[in-house]
């Protein structure tokens, strides 16, 4: 798909986007073009997965500078060094006029290390609950991390909530019934490989309250080259 249509207006722009540590299809780590490539989704808040390089201190790979100039967005406050963006891979974009009111870091079991970052988020649409998380490999593990995230909801005061992220699961169905009943899963499209995409590995998930208007991925221009996976993005409006 081309680029994301305009939004109608008070509708909320999410997105996912796993960066692959800003390595391209041609083995180039180009975080100018991975900028460009988020600039182009218009989005509110962006999920973003492995924005970080994987060896300690894990320095990012998307300079702060870069993202600000040139996509126009700013991380939120998530990582707990000065040379990281993310935690456990995962990070929060926003747009201007969004800020992050609370934020839950959250530690999942699985084989290897993997995290949620649940961030209460305000801005010019509202206010937003955000899940953003990158699931384990094995689908065992997956049902465990999917299974602490709700657990995690449950002792939380109600929100309108979103889950992004990069989910892992090749199934188009199948795998995901730690999130029922609360959350309706939603596919925008095959996101992986990006040269030849087979899988819908990155998914949208809402909660009560929440309903989507249109969502795709996007393929355009540089999206589909400047990541191992194509961005997702989907508009969300306050059912009723």
């Amino acid at each position: 798909m081309p680029s994301p249509p305009s939004k109608s207006p008070g509708d909320i722009r999410v997105a996912s986007y796993n960066l692959h540590k800003c390595v391209g299809l041609d083995r180039r780590r180009d975080p100018h073009r991975v900028a460009r490539v988020l600039a182009g989704l218009s989005a509110d808040v962006i999920a973003v997965q492995e924005i970080d390089r994987r060896l300690p201190p894990r320095p990012t790979a998307l300079p702060r500078a870069v993202l600000e100039e040139e996509a126009g967005l700013a991380p939120a406050p998530v990582a707990e060094t000065t040379v990281s963006l993310g935690w456990h891979g995962n990070g929060l974009l926003l747009a201007r006029g969004w800020r992050m009111d609370d934020l839950h870091r959250l530690p999942l079991p699985g084989l290897e290390p993997r995290g949620a970052l649940i961030a209460d988020l305000s801005g010019p649409s509202g206010q937003l609950r955000v899940v953003a998380t990158h699931l384990g490999l094995r689908r065992r593990d997956r049902q465990r991390q999917m299974t602490q995230i709700m657990a995690a909801l449950n002792l939380s005061k109600e929100a309108p909530t979103v889950l992004l992220g990069d989910l892992n699961e090749w199934a188009p169905h199948a795998g995901f019934a730690p999130l029922d009943p609360y959350f309706e899963l939603h596919n925008p499209g095959r996101s992986f490989p990006a040269r030849r995409p087979m899988a819908a590995l990155d998914r949208v998930a809402t909660g009560p309250g929440l309903k989507v208007r249109q969502m795709g991925t996007c393929r355009a221009g540089e999206a589909g080259r400047a990541s191992d996976h194509l961005p997702i993005w989907a508009d969300l409006c306050v059912d009723g």
